[in-house]
């Protein structure tokens, strides 16, 4: 019984970091997708943290991934993306230069 639980952990454990790799592979599409739209340079992507509740206080398990982007190639900015599961909630971008 021992060794199922273990089995059925060591599962669970793997399919949950699938999952967290599948989502940070789609937020790095999305924010190399919302920097071309805007004319900017992605410089880095990183996991930032994971919430029960949004801003606004509605449940669910967010993600905020935080990226940093280049307006001009001599700047740097820091930026947010907001997951939720699989799908992109927003983006928070500062203002730049053009």
């Amino acid at each position: 019984m021992d060794n199922l639980l273990m089995l059925l952990a060591l599962s669970c454990l793997c399919g949950l970091f699938w999952q967290q790799r599948r989502q940070s592979e789609i937020a790095n599409s999305a924010v190399r997708r919302k920097c071309k739209e805007l004319d900017l340079q992605v410089l880095s992507v990183s996991l930032g943290s994971h919430r029960l509740r949004d801003a606004n206080g509605r449940w669910g398990w967010h993600t905020i991934y935080e990226f940093e982007f280049s307006a001009l190639g001599d700047d740097a900015y820091h930026a947010k993306l907001v997951m939720k599961g699989f799908r992109v909630l927003n983006f928070h971008l500062p203002p730049h230069r053009i």
